[in-house]
């Protein structure tokens, strides 16, 4: 059963509302994973989704901060969330679909402006968020299973605008591209998207900073797509909506999207 899935941090589910909207008329994806909602769940415009044919939902949210949610046209069964680091945070949701696949949706910390843990605790917090995701996979090996998110790193040289240039800035230091890989090897995960796209420079973020974000293309890829290996080779028409970042109103953030043949 093909099912095409897509992943976005929304960056407040209830105020963008009408580009989510867009993006389930316009593009269909069958699952659709989204990132820092901002919302309890109780508040997530859930009715509007619904009338668009996405009858599914699981979630897990807080009030203006985090949070995460799956939408979907699919059935999907909730089999759990983690709150890794013990932060109390609304950032990960799992849950099962009617062929088996478990789907996990993640939004890990940002890690503030500071890559030292010494004197910035939010990239401690990231650091042990990744430890501890880390240290789960490992004990509890993945099957079947599609990992998405914000996982706020750009691993490779060519996911950033300037390798060089973002070396000491957070989401592209080489000790959080170490950590990445540990939770990619811990569960093997494989990178979806890259196996697609395996060359050039791809982004699915850019900041409200710039005046200019299509001109300058200041951009980090941020937001991933992973599968477990018994299930790799079945992923694929990956890519990035690149417009919706000029979407009225709309997120710092462009949806990722794969397409499953399971």
């Amino acid at each position: 059963m093909p099912f095409t899935l897509a992943t976005w941090n929304i960056n407040s589910v209830r105020l963008r509302e009408p580009i989510v909207c867009k993006l389930l008329q316009e593009e269909g994806p069958d699952v659709l994973c989204l990132q820092e909602c901002k919302s309890p769940v109780e508040l997530i415009p859930r009715e509007a989704f619904e009338a668009l044919g996405y009858t599914h939902m699981i979630a897990r949210g807080q009030k203006g901060y985090n949070g995460v949610a799956i939408l979907s046209k699919l059935p999907i069964k909730e089999t759990g969330s983690e709150d890794f680091a013990a932060l109390g945070h609304a950032r990960h949701i799992a849950g099962q679909l009617e062929n088996g696949v478990t789907i996990h949706n993640f939004y890990v910390p940002a890690g503030g402006d500071k890559p030292d843990r010494e004197i910035n605790e939010k990239f401690g917090q990231k650091l042990d968020y990744l430890t501890e995701m880390r240290d789960w996979f490992k004990g509890d090996k993945p099957q079947k299973s599609i990992l998405v998110g914000d996982l706020n790193i750009a691993p490779r040289e060519d996911d950033v605008w300037d390798h060089k240039k973002l070396l000491k800035i957070v989401s592209h230091t080489p000790i959080e591209v170490e950590h990445f890989n540990d939770v990619m090897e811990a569960g093997d995960w494989h990178d979806v998207t890259r196996a697609d796209i395996p060359e050039g420079r791809l982004y699915s973020w850019w900041s409200y900073r710039a005046k200019d974000w299509d001109g300058a293309d200041k951009g980090r890829r941020l937001d991933h797509v992973w599968a477990t290996g018994d299930i790799r080779q079945s992923g694929h028409s990956s890519r990035v909506l690149r417009d919706a970042r000029g979407w009225e109103k709309p997120s710092d953030h462009a949806p990722v999207f794969a397409t499953f043949d399971l």
